[in-house]
């Protein structure tokens, strides 16, 4: 399952969206208003893997990798895997969830703070903020 760009992804009583971001590529936006502290989407945790299952994905599909625990890793599943990177975030990571941190309004980009979700991420930033950081990691 995943969209293209220019497409738009909604499963079935989804409370956000898949769809062409500014940030990278594809993002999640909010199809209605969340207030902070709202958990906005839980993770499907289901497909954890092994070291070796995560080292033979291709390159593409390892980018949707996070730390399950210090045995395994999860491989992260639409919609939360187009969740993008903000130095000014609207969402924290908590047990698998993206929790608001303050109110998303509809139709705003549901973003995460990746230097603090526990992913391990380093790269250069484009996410625009800003009090952009420029490097994550």
């Amino acid at each position: 399952m995943g969209a293209t760009r220019g497409e738009v992804l909604t499963l079935a009583g989804a409370e956000v969206e898949v769809r062409g971001s500014p940030i990278h590529g594809l993002g999640v936006y909010a199809r209605r208003a969340f207030e902070a502290d709202e958990v906005v989407l839980r993770w499907d945790t289901s497909r954890r893997l092994t070291a070796a299952e995560a080292a033979s994905l291709p390159e593409g599909e390892r980018r949707y990798t996070h730390p399950f625990d210090s045995e395994t890793t999860l491989l992260v599943q639409p919609p939360e895997r187009y969740v993008n990177h903000s130095c000014d975030n609207n969402t924290v990571v908590r047990d698998f969830c993206d929790v608001a941190v303050r109110r998303i309004p509809a139709g705003e980009e549901v973003t995460s703070d990746y230097a603090a979700d526990g992913s391990g991420s380093r790269f250069v930033c484009a996410c625009g903020a800003r009090g952009c950081r420029g490097v994550v990691g």
